[in-house]
């Protein structure tokens, strides 16, 4: 099943794509029913960036004080992305559509993972 959600085709594609800018959030609707809301700072700190993800997973940064990160504005690349421009001037990420899936279908672990990061590295969501 995996394998066909992550295809070439770049499948599931998203309908629609809306930004939420007084709730700090952007929500993607796919073609397979699927809908996600993220708020922008888990956007901002899962940044498919090389500067959050460095080069590889042993490289990945633990970004902190995000706590109040909103959307500026969205940049569509290709058929297959779309870049985000935040307002702390982060806008180097490309949000695949597979990325955007795959983050919707695991953010609540991956919101835990990054509090518990956090947490044991002593840092603050707060600025």
């Amino acid at each position: 099943m995996s394998g066909e959600i992550y295809d070439r085709a770049g499948r599931p594609k998203p309908t629609e794509i809306r930004l939420k800018k007084a709730e700090k959030a952007l929500v993607v609707s796919f073609d397979d029913g699927h809908s996600f809301q993220f708020p922008a700072e888990l956007l901002r700190v899962e940044s498919p960036s090389a500067e959050v993800q460095g080069h590889g997973a042993s490289q990945k940064q633990l970004v902190a004080g995000r706590r109040h990160v909103g959307i500026m504005g969205l940049e569509p690349v290709g058929n297959y992305a779309v870049r985000i421009s935040f307002d702390d001037l982060h806008d180097t990420g490309l949000f695949s559509w597979a990325y955007l899936y795959e983050l919707g279908l695991n953010q609540e672990n991956i919101w835990e993972t990054y509090l518990d990061n956090l947490a044991k590295k002593g840092l603050s969501r707060d600025p």
